[in-house]
């Protein structure tokens, strides 16, 4: 066990060799406005209408020709007549968005005036195109929207809203198929009661899938698949269809762990082992063109191989933004963290106020650990640990 994963890879190294292998998917599909967050343009949009299509009032108040406010304040009020028309000496109610008379060319603010009767009370000057929103002042056709590549958000589904558009050409949806493997493993669909000493109760793909769903991809479940290698083999062929591949446990070098054997048997073994703790034993390759991610079983060491591999794999593969900013919070540490030298540590963690703490005694195995932290800090492969009082950097726990 220890010659394989002393020849660890980096974390840094092993995603590069991972991300080499894996093409964005280039196959599109119409989903409704409703639909469309989170999703990333499958083509640039451009502006087949003038938003707004009329001149619009940016504000309560009355349309007016500028020119017969000239001079207006407070103490010299100029009165016009409150008219359904704009013309000489009179001005026109408007609402905020309300279209503008053709005779008017600008809008008075209502605070600025008094009304009696018929009469209004003008007392501020207004200049030409006050208060007036002209015809594509926010959009005009042919204008470039969005470009290819642009994950929608609720306030571009908007924006395409009010252009008229229904439905949105956008990337297809990576299909991830997720194994998990192991004789102790038991159906959550089977077993009602607590399972028999030496089995447990599968979750780690239950885990893996909701992450794939989360970060743009749909799971698709597989059955168990017992320790045996031919098994495990006919099930990454079975799968080779899907856009990458999760096989759950396996992954060390016991004799019951086949997963690097049966990816290398059917393709290329890109990765054995990483400088990660937990995760070590994460095993990365590519069969056909199929990307694959072997997890530790142990639930935080999966969990680590998802946030490290799984998510930047699955967002090249959706096309979406490698760029996109991680939900990250500067904290002063309120006790010590130790880290191994050679290895990126996984730390979870809980917020205290403005301080945060490492949780103690949670091993890989423990996954409650990762539903009772807020958050996690990364030691760099490079830094022996933090002492009290260091600012970290806390990413969230999605």
């Amino acid at each position: 066990m220890g010659k394989i994963f002393n020849e660890r890879t980096s974390v840094e190294v092993a995603l590069t060799l991972f991300l080499e292998q894996i093409s964005p998917l280039r196959a599109s599909e119409e989903v409704r406005l409703e639909a469309s967050v989170g999703r990333v343009l499958a083509g640039a949009v451009l502006a087949g209408r003038n938003v707004p299509h009329y001149r619009r009032s940016a504000m309560d108040g009355y349309a007016v020709r500028a020119s017969d406010t000239q001079g207006a304040s407070p103490a010299n009020p100029v009165l016009l007549e409150l008219s359904d028309r704009v013309e000489e000496g009179s001005c026109a109610w408007i609402h905020t968005g309300g279209p503008v008379p053709e005779e008017a060319d600008a809008v008075l603010m209502v605070e600025d005036t008094v009304t009696t009767g018929d009469l209004v009370e003008i007392r501020a000057q207004v200049y030409p195109g006050r208060n007036v929103g002209g015809i594509g002042e926010d959009m005009k056709v042919g204008d470039l929207i969005f470009e290819k590549g642009h994950m929608l958000r609720p306030c571009d589904a908007a924006v395409l809203a009010s252009l008229g558009f229904e439905k949105v050409p956008v990337l297809r949806k990576p299909l991830v198929a997720v194994i998990p493997t192991g004789d102790e493993l038991v159906s959550r669909d089977k077993v009602r009661e607590v399972p028999p000493p030496g089995t447990v109760l599968e979750t780690n793909g239950l885990m893996a899938g909701l992450y794939v769903e989360q970060w743009g991809g749909i799971p698709r479940y597989s059955e168990i698949i017992p320790d045996d290698p031919l098994k495990l083999k006919e099930a990454l062929e079975v799968n080779l269809d899907a856009d990458m591949i999760l096989i759950s446990g396996g992954t060390s070098v016991g004799k019951r762990d086949h997963a690097p054997e049966a990816l290398e048997g059917l393709g290329k073994l890109l990765v054995r082992g990483v400088g990660a703790v937990p995760g070590k034993p994460t095993t990365l390759g590519i069969i056909n063109d199929v990307p694959v991610a072997c997890l530790p079983g142990y639930p935080v060491a999966g969990l680590v191989a998802l946030y490290f591999f799984v998510r930047a794999g699955l967002r090249k593969l959706a096309g979406r933004p490698s760029e996109i900013p991680e939900p990250v919070l500067k904290r002063r540490l309120a006790a010590k963290v130790s880290s191994k030298i050679g290895y990126v540590n996984f730390v979870r963690v809980v917020l205290e106020g403005d301080s945060v703490r490492p949780l103690m005694g949670a091993g890989a195995g423990v996954l409650s650990s990762v539903a009772k932290a807020d958050g996690f800090l990364l030691v760099p492969e490079n830094v022996e640990g933090y002492e009290p009082g260091d600012e970290v950097d806390v990413f969230l726990m999605e």
